[in-house]
């Protein structure tokens, strides 16, 4: 009786699983076959259920007249740069949090989760003031500033979080031996929550490539766009290229997948130390 109950279990897991990959799966797939369908299929409804490779002629016609290249491109440099400024900041905010007891420490991390609850679209209009006060309309590292602003405090607290985890007297050890506290903080405590860093760099890198809001109000020449906001002019008043969507969409799916492969195994540690400690 007890081992039909483990497997009635293992095959409701299983399905569960399945029904979730499929959903996850199912929009790459409705990608693949609308970037490889004829235009006039998708719109008379004869789409058909597999990609039709012949069709990439059609493909790269639809997409030789657009930057996709400076988009790709201004969109490495908005997500890379928004995940450098946010570690580096976010690794001295999330330390100095863990170790220091200061007046008002509670205040600050209280106003760092409050930023977390405000949408981007409430601060919008005085952080334009801002930008246009201090000359950063119009700027890719303008942007990176404002998408490090929202992506720093959860970085911080995963980090905060995985420095809680280090036992202190690794640092006093090294203090001992007149180890300065950014030699310690370096040497020590970085390579020690490495994991934790990474699940902070995937969630900025991906917040960073994906947002819209702010490049769509900031950026105001096409050759600035990121591919984000590049994706979105394809939306026409009376028609949309579905096949070039599609296409373009792949494209910037590729850089996130590939970065996501490169440091997953990192990331369930580093999300698993965040959750035990916060």
């Amino acid at each position: 009786m007890r081992e039909r109950s483990k497997s009635l279990r293992r095959i409701i897991f299983y399905v569960v699983v399945a029904a979730f990959v499929i959903i996850a799966g199912f929009p790459v797939y409705w990608m693949l076959t609308t970037a490889f369908g004829a235009q006039s299929d998708l719109y008379s409804g004869n789409q058909t259920p597999y990609p039709q490779l012949g069709n990439i002629g059609l493909l790269l016609e639809s997409l030789a007249d657009l930057p996709l290249a400076r988009w790709m491109s201004n969109s490495f440099l908005i997500a890379g740069g928004t995940t450098i400024v946010s570690l580096c900041l976010g690794t001295l905010a999330g330390y100095a949090l863990s170790r220091f007891r200061f007046v008002g420490r509670g205040l600050v991390s209280g106003a760092m989760l409050v930023t977390q609850v405000l949408p981007e679209a409430l601060i919008l209009i005085p952080l334009y003031g801002i930008f246009v006060t201090l000359g950063l309309l119009n700027s890719l590292w303008g942007l990176v500033i404002a998408n490090a602003g929202f992506a720093l405090p959860v970085a911080a607290f995963i980090i905060m979080s995985a420095v809680d985890g280090v036992p202190v007297e690794l640092e006093e050890a090294a203090r001992i031996d007149n180890c300065p506290r950014l030699s310690i903080l370096t040497s020590i405590i970085v390579p020690v929550i490495s994991p934790s860093i990474a699940a902070a760099a995937v969630i900025t890198f991906f917040s960073a490539w994906n947002e819209y809001l702010l490049a769509a109000t900031f950026l105001l020449d096409q050759e600035r766009w990121p591919a984000s906001v590049g994706l979105a002019s394809f939306i026409g008043q009376y028609e949309t290229p579905l096949a070039g969507v599609m296409g373009a969409a792949l494209l910037f799916c590729i850089p996130a997948i590939v970065f996501f492969l490169i440091v997953q195994r990192r990331i369930v540690a580093g999300l698993t130390t965040g959750a035990v400690k916060g």
